[in-house]
């Protein structure tokens, strides 16, 4: 992963109380912080598509079917 140094004014309560919960130092928390929006995105983008796929599984054949 290639790295980008930047420079942040963040409301100081803000990054105490999520890295409090993250348990984690500034560059960790902020970093899970930006995965969250990116995976918000993408679950936003996988909820549009609701009801307009069309799946024909059957399931107890799926579940029979031998693993590798």
């Amino acid at each position: 992963m290639k790295a980008r140094r930047v420079t942040a004014n963040l409301p100081e309560d803000l990054l105490k109380d999520a890295m409090d919960v993250s348990g984690k130092g500034i560059t960790e928390t902020i970093v899970a912080g930006l995965r969250l929006v990116r995976q918000s995105r993408a679950h936003g983008k996988a909820m549009a598509l609701r009801g307009k796929i069309t799946l024909d599984v059957d399931l107890d054949e799926s579940r029979e079917r031998r693993r590798r």
